[in-house]
């Protein structure tokens, strides 16, 4: 995670955006750092763009904020 600005998560990724890896990795790492399984984590938009809209189950909104740091 590199920061939060104006509600937006802000993080920098060393996979590849080719073939989703990019995707993968952002999953794997919000799953890590909200204590959720990776299946809880779900892209609903943004698939081939830099902005991208998750979901995230098992989780408040109180407590992601808390862990995410903002």
């Amino acid at each position: 995670m590199t920061g939060v600005a104006d509600g937006v998560v802000r993080v920098r990724l060393a996979a590849p955006a080719h073939e989703g890896k990019a995707n993968v990795e952002l999953a794997r790492l919000l799953a890590a750092r909200l204590g959720v399984r990776r299946r809880d984590v779900t892209l609903v938009s943004g698939a081939t763009g830099r902005r991208k809209l998750v979901r995230v189950r098992g989780v408040t909104l109180a407590a992601a904020r808390e862990r995410l740091g903002f």
